[in-house]
């Protein structure tokens, strides 16, 4: 497997990683070597996530509800390490219907949004300084930032189920170039990533990917990431995806 980049002894957050595509992450970067603190808002509830901790001691568990950033900024103040890679995998489906769900209402509504859109802001916002704290085997360059979008929030592929999260997936693929833009004077590359429809609790059993394919095509992508790409929107498997 494709390694994050060059160095060894790398560190990498991930949010989400209680469950699906985040905790397979999380298990495969801990294979590959590199220490994971891997974030979810109910630790004491994720019992995968605890019983990979327990086996693998590269895993270490932080709870971050992402949306809430009063909680976010005293928890990345206090951190105190560098981040190689910053993963916003944190994300919710609050309702498959469209304009008629009436799962699509303002709790809903207001989760997805602030789980897939203001928390990727809120989680890049406060832990930018560990990803410009660099590292000695880096020669002190920046980490990287990668946002897990979907396909689903192409506006040339748009459909009318699942409404909501459509809109918050635009959203967040448009965050992430927006901060490529903001970034780049900081040498910071940022990528937005469609993971497949992958078998998960959200894609259904259904679905075509695997959790392992997918998480492994997306540490390839992220390895790949650089000031050269940045702003890249692409899938797993390194197609890019008409915004």
């Amino acid at each position: 497997m494709t390694k994050i980049n060059d160095n060894p002894a790398k560190r990498v957050m991930i949010t989400g990683a209680n469950r699906g595509i985040g905790l397979e992450l999380t298990r495969q970067s801990a294979a590959m070597g590199y220490e994971v603190i891997a974030c979810c808002r109910t630790p004491m509830e994720a019992t995968e996530l605890m019983a990979l901790a327990l086996e693998n001691e590269l895993v270490s568990i932080l709870g971050l509800d992402v949306r809430v950033e009063r909680d976010i900024k005293p928890i990345a103040a206090g951190f105190g390490r560098r981040l190689d890679l910053l993963v916003c995998n944190a994300g919710v489906l609050g309702g498959r219907g469209g304009l008629q769900d009436p799962e699509q209402d303002s709790h809903n509504i207001e989760d997805t949004l602030m789980t897939n859109v203001g928390g990727v802001f809120f989680t890049a916002r406060h832990f930018l300084p560990h990803l410009l704290a660099g590292s000695e085997e880096r020669g002190d360059a920046p980490g990287r930032l990668a946002i897990i979008s979907s396909q689903m929030g192409s506006s040339t592929r748009c459909g009318s189920n699942a409404i909501m999260y459509r809109a918050s997936k635009a959203a967040a693929t448009n965050l992430a170039r927006s901060l490529a833009v903001e970034l780049a004077d900081h040498n910071i590359a940022v990528g937005a990533y469609h993971p497949g429809w992958v078998q998960t609790e959200m894609g259904g059993k259904e679905a075509a990917v695997t959790p392992a394919d997918s998480a492994g095509g997306l540490l390839r992508r992220f390895a790949a990431l650089s000031m050269e790409t940045s702003g890249v929107f692409e899938d797993y498997t390194g197609v890019a995806i008409p915004f």
